[in-house]
């Protein structure tokens, strides 16, 4: 069997200013560790998403602004990252990363993006580290490549950060076409929540129960409300007792068993799926990468049961 095909972008690295929030050396320590620790795995280079895929999910005065630097100052303070070559070059190889790995899990149930999950970035904004909106991109451009071979396509999105995906929500307020599924803190970022399909809210301090009880249930909603034929699962290691960020407590035993629940439920409905990293700010950086970690080797189980059935 090829090993599961996951994409990165770590080449390319943000110049932050010291002291800056934003973990970005955690791409790079997760490339090395899956390297390493997850045989199934094969890092392939991600491609730049086109102006013409970005245009799918966001304006062209916008994509315009962020290649060439014109962007409106304002935004940048919004989404938190200083502007160059890099920056602008970084934002379209996560979103290419995310179509790359839905393309492949149409024909191997399972791929994934080290990064992503950038789900505060709205058409004409970005907002909170969010540049351009990754799953929103491959959601329109995946729709629009099955309507070229005359077939529809449903997407959920399974937005598992502790920070609600507003843009995303924003994005599709009015598709029927896509479900958007977000659990998050109800008081954290961002404090203007827009209204997905399905918004769960969760107290601070929510722990391994009350979080799995409110999963099971949600998904159990979206599986009566919906029919997927792809889902995009945004598995943000925020939610993490250890992230400074987050205001969750799951331990590692908790946000294990929140991703084999996403995972077994797309495995026992044969539904692809492709997922991003999204957020994680721990304490330690070693503490996201670990949590990271773990939801690849859950995934490299699954994507073999996947391979299993094909035979």
């Amino acid at each position: 069997m090829a090993p599961m095909q996951v994409y990165y972008a770590t080449q390319f690295v943000l110049p932050l200013p010291p002291g800056h929030r934003f973990p970005m050396g955690k791409y790079q320590l997760l490339r090395d560790r899956l390297a390493a620790e997850v045989p199934d795995v094969q890092l392939m280079q991600a491609l730049p998403a086109s102006d013409g895929e970005l245009a799918l999910a966001h304006t062209l005065a916008y994509i315009q602004g962020i290649a060439d630097g014109t962007v409106d100052p304002v935004i940048l303070r919004e989404i938190g990252f200083p502007w160059s070559p890099a920056m602008a070059e970084r934002a379209r190889r996560s979103v290419g990363a995310t179509i790359a790995a839905c393309r492949v899990a149409f024909a191997e149930g399972l791929a994934a993006n080290i990064a992503g999950g950038t789900h505060h970035a709205m058409a004409d904004r970005g907002g909170g580290f969010c540049v351009f909106n990754d799953a929103a991109v491959a959601t329109r451009l995946m729709q629009a490549e099955h309507g070229r071979r005359g077939r529809s396509l449903r997407v959920a999105i399974v937005d598992l950060d502790v920070h609600q995906g507003n843009g995303t929500a924003r994005i599709f307020r009015d598709d029927p076409t896509v479900f958007t599924l977000s659990m998050h803190g109800q008081k954290n970022f961002p404090f203007r929540k827009e209204s997905g399909d399905l918004d769960v809210d969760l107290p601070d301090g929510c722990g391994d129960d009350e979080y799995l009880e409110a999963l099971d249930t949600a998904l159990g909603d979206l599986e009566r409300r919906f029919d997927p034929g792809l889902v995009i699962y945004l598995a943000g290691a925020d939610p993490h007792e250890g992230d400074r960020l987050g205001r969750l407590k799951l331990t590692w035993d908790g946000l294990e068993a929140r991703d084999r629940r996403v995972f077994d439920w797309a495995a026992q409905r044969g539904l692809p799926l492709a997922f991003a990293m999204a957020g994680g700010y721990g304490h330690r950086m070693e503490d996201t990468v670990q949590a990271q970690v773990n939801t690849f080797r859950v995934a490299a189980g699954y994507w073999r049961h996947w391979q299993n059935r094909r035979r």
